[in-house]
């Protein structure tokens, strides 16, 4: 059930979201030299190797610049992609890998080959189920990017602080999932997107 639930609502949010997602090329195309979508290697289910898709929000090889840990304050990212990572935006074309089956709607966030390998016995059931856009780590820190920014290791405080509660939030999630978990954390991802556009920032205490 889920699976379908999974297709037909990736497929449909492709469509009514294709106006939408040229734009977002288009104005990659014309703000930075480099391809439109980024590929990232993540691990997926029982432990594959697949490419998460993202709208490229980085310089070209901004991985052999610096770590896979991004802070708001990175100078690696483009001026277009400081845009789309506010809102979420470049997230958009993991779509696509939820209607291939590669990922879910909803499930533990994908994460890099040499995070993978640090996992724990216990913490191997986190590939027991697809890994999806969003989930209850997602939501306990929906600005991962802001949090970082400031920090002269983003790489360790992302280890250190974040990477913990996070493992805990999905193991939490893969133990009690269930359709209306899944609803209620699509619902929340919603609301919390939407009340990021419509949010004044805060002025500067400076």
């Amino acid at each position: 059930m889920k699976r379908a639930c999974d297709f037909i609502l990736s497929f449909v949010g492709l469509l009514l979201l294709s106006p939408v997602l040229l734009a977002i090329a288009a104005a990659l195309k014309g703000s930075s030299p480099g391809p439109i979508v980024y590929r990232g290697l993540r691990v997926g289910r029982w432990g594959r190797p697949f490419h998460m898709l993202k709208f490229r929000t980085m310089v070209v090889e901004a991985e052999r610049i610096g770590g896979s840990s991004t802070a708001d304050d990175d100078p690696r990212i483009t001026r277009v992609g400081k845009l789309l990572r506010k809102y979420k935006l470049d997230e958009l074309p993991q779509l696509i890998n939820v209607l291939k089956g590669e990922m879910s709607l909803v499930g533990p966030r994908p994460e890099v080959p040499q995070y993978v390998a640090m996992f724990t016995n216990e913490e191997q059931l986190i590939l027991a189920v697809r890994p999806g856009i969003t989930d209850l780590a997602s939501l306990w820190n929906a600005d991962e990017g802001s949090f970082l920014a400031g920090s002269k290791d983003p790489e360790k405080t992302y280890l250190e602080v974040i990477r913990p509660n996070k493992i805990r939030l999905q193991l939490e999630y893969v133990r009690r999932q269930s359709f209306v978990t899944d609803l209620q954390i699509i619902w929340k991802t919603v609301w919390t997107v939407l009340m990021r556009m419509v949010t004044k920032p805060r002025p500067s205490a400076g």
